[in-house]
């Protein structure tokens, strides 16, 4: 007697070809100079720039390549994807 075990794929929200997702993972894309090259710690809170709030990863990837690159010939500043859906959602 054989058993064969199949692998499930990784569970992504419901689409169709070529549509968005249906299910609304919100991202926070958000940037501003570091102290450091070092750590992950802002030179001025007022000053970071808000780029937005996505409904998927895609989109918000979209905003940060394009924030980052309009600041690549400055090494202190960065750019961040926060996955807010985590927070809101930890499961």
């Amino acid at each position: 007697m054989t058993t064969t075990i199949t692998a499930k794929p990784p569970l992504q929200p419901d689409t169709t070809a070529g549509e968005r997702p249906t299910k609304q993972l919100l991202h926070l894309v958000f940037g501003g100079e570091l102290k450091s090259l070092e750590s992950v710690e802002f030179s001025n809170l007022s000053e970071l720039d808000i780029v937005g709030i996505y409904p998927n990863y895609a989109e918000a990837y979209k905003a940060w390549k394009a924030a980052a690159q309009r600041t690549v010939d400055n090494a202190q500043i960065r750019y961040f994807i926060v996955h807010m859906h985590r927070l809101l959602d930890p499961r």
